[in-house]
Order: C-alpha cells, then sequence, then structure tokens
C-alpha cells in the first residue's frame, strides 16, 4: 500500500511563512504581504524564521524549479541543499559542467563521477 501525504507545504520566501494545504488546491496568498505562495510539496522541512541560511538555500531550490514531491511509497523527493554552501558549490558545478542548474541542485555529492555522467544522458 503506497502511503502519500495529502497535504502540502506552501510557503511565502518573502515573509518566511509556511502553511499546509491539500494537494491539487491552487496555491494561494500569503496573509502577510498578499504574495502568491509557492506549492513546494509535502516532503519540505521548513526551517525556522530566524534561520536565514536556511530560507536562502530552499530559497534558491524553489527558485530552480524543484519541489519537496516524493515518488510512490513514502519515497522523499531525493537530495536538497540545505545550506547557502552546498547551493554554491552545485551552482559552481552547474556553471563549469553546463548542466542545468536543477539537475546540479539535485546532486548529493557533486564530485561523483557517476552521477555526473547519469546527468548528461
Amino acid at each position: 500500500m503506497c502511503i502519500y501525504p495529502s497535504r502540502t507545504h506552501r510557503v511565502c520566501l518573502h515573509c518566511r511563512v509556511s502553511c499546509k494545504g491539500s494537494i491539487g488546491v491552487g496555491a494561494g496568498w500569503c496573509v502577510r504581504c498578499a504574495g502568491e505562495l509557492i506549492d513546494a510539496g509535502p516532503h519540505l522541512e521548513v526551517p525556522r524564521r530566524a534561520d536565514t541560511a536556511g530560507w536562502r538555500a530552499l530559497t534558491a531550490v524553489l527558485d530552480s524549479g524543484l519541489t519537496f514531491y516524493g515518488g510512490c511509497c513514502g519515497t522523499g523527493p531525493g537530495y536538497r541543499p540545505r545550506t547557502p554552501r552546498e547551493v554554491r558549490e552545485r551552482l559552481r558545478l552547474a556553471e563549469r559542467r553546463g548542466i542545468p542548474v536543477a539537475d546540479a541542485l539535485a546532486t548529493a555529492d557533486p564530485a561523483d563521477s557517476r552521477t555526473l555522467a547519469a546527468m548528461r544522458r
């Protein structure tokens, strides 16, 4: 039996606000700034509001088009960077290797040549 969350996180990156809502319903609007909320996915671990580094990393991930939706049977979304340092390393990797930013950000180990070869295919 597949276990998949029925609620998803919606975040406002400007206000650092997160709320949960039903999957499949529109993104909605932020109650603080009236900006549109981003549907980040049910597997997101929302950083604390005071964690500026965590929110910067989350902003980079969501701006690249990655979300925190997983596969079937409760599997998570895969690797996502949690610190600005990890984001910078993967952005440099994308620039050097000429791969899409979203693929580089989803790479757990940028030094692993097998992962890079799979991304080129």
